[in-house]
């Protein structure tokens, strides 16, 4: 009864944020198969998509074995919509969440301690595509007035940010459809459909696209640079984390992901597209391996190489939640960005 609650709550406390649901290439969520058996502590992580390129680090650790060589036990769990990675998390059934760090912001505004303890990027790695038919008529914010534009789910990341681009443009969120048009296939499918005049999704379904000029890119924020021109600074968004009194009372554990985590991130600064591809399931090369090569070399720039929150990045994330947000808009003041994230574990595991 307990269990049935919490995840009652959880779910009502998230309806209006699946801030990791940005583009999921499956449809359905799993486990992926355990990594080697160590003698140390077990710990489940929910991934919003395994398969997705922004939250890499999860799988590419445990296919390096250094979550073993941490001395950690991970069982990784995938979900497609981000949101149901922290309803999991805030249920209990899982110890820790890969998704996007405005979930801290928003749960801090509704009462709840959720912390962000390793920061894998340091921008959002999304990207907004405009269909082949509607690229003349599409050339900023401006022109989504009137428009159908898709988002993974309605209250996702791609749904605010879709929304506070066009706020930033001087177009209303009413002036506009958000269509939840999910990821992967079902969002190719409503581009060339004409479901949707535009839309918000992340690599590898970016690379598929325009493999197969299905459409154009208007918004890359894969890189530092394109964040701070969509959004004005850094954009932190893929990260570990977990409830705060959790974290207090495991440090050693908490200590050993962060190793893991840290390892895998300086590994990816130091080898190849290919190489790193190469790491993956192979099924995660839908659109073929030079394809999935290419959309990891195309986001590898939001990554961090040590897991450590850009010093700018959370204000930049509370002042887009603010901008229109009803959930954060207006308590900007009493949001304390310092119990939103640490950087205790990445600092020791970078020593």
């Amino acid at each position: 009864m307990r269990r049935t609650a919490a995840a009652a709550l959880a779910a009502v406390l998230l309806l209006p944020l699946a801030a990791c649901a940005n583009d999921a290439a499956t449809s359905s969520g799993g486990a992926a198969p355990a990594g080697k058996k160590v003698d140390g502590p077990t710990v489940k992580i929910m991934v919003g998509g395994l398969d997705k390129v922004i939250y890499m680090p999860a799988m590419l650790t445990q296919r390096l074995g250094y979550f073993a060589d941490a001395g950690v036990n991970v069982e990784l769990l995938s979900e497609p919509a981000g949101v149901n990675a922290t309803t999991a998390l805030l249920a209990g059934d899982v110890q820790g969440a890969v998704g996007f760090y405005d979930h801290t912001i928003d749960l801090q505004a509704k009462g709840k301690s959720v912390e962000s303890v390793v920061q894998f990027s340091q921008a959002p790695g999304e990207v907004e595509v405009v269909s082949a038919e509607q690229a003349e008529a599409i050339k900023s914010g401006a022109d989504f007035k009137g428009r159908k534009l898709g988002v993974t789910s309605i209250g996702s990341s791609t749904d605010f940010l879709t929304k506070y681009l066009a706020v930033k443009n001087g177009v209303s969120v009413s002036e506009f459809s958000p269509i939840a048009v999910g990821a992967g296939q079902t969002f190719i499918a409503a581009l060339q459909q004409g479901s949707i005049d535009a839309g918000m999704t992340t690599d590898p379904t970016v690379a598929n696209i325009l493999s197969k000029q299905l459409g154009t890119v208007l918004y890359d924020m894969r890189t530092p640079e394109g964040s701070k021109a969509a959004l004005g600074g850094l954009y932190p968004s893929s990260s570990l984390y977990m409830n705060t009194t959790w974290v207090e009372n495991n440090k050693d554990t908490v200590q050993k992901l962060a190793n893991a985590f840290v390892k895998t991130l300086k590994w990816m600064n130091t080898h190849t597209p290919e190489e790193i591809a190469a790491q993956m399931p192979a099924d995660y090369a839908q659109g073929g391996a030079a394809e999935y090569a290419a959309s990891i070399k195309a986001t590898l720039p939001m990554f961090t190489t040590d897991g450590v929150m850009p010093a700018d990045g959370p204000k930049t994330v509370l002042s887009v939640l603010a901008a229109f947000h009803p959930d954060v808009q207006g308590k900007e003041a009493s949001i304390d960005l310092a119990k939103t994230y640490t950087t205790e574990f990445v600092a020791k595991a970078a020593g």
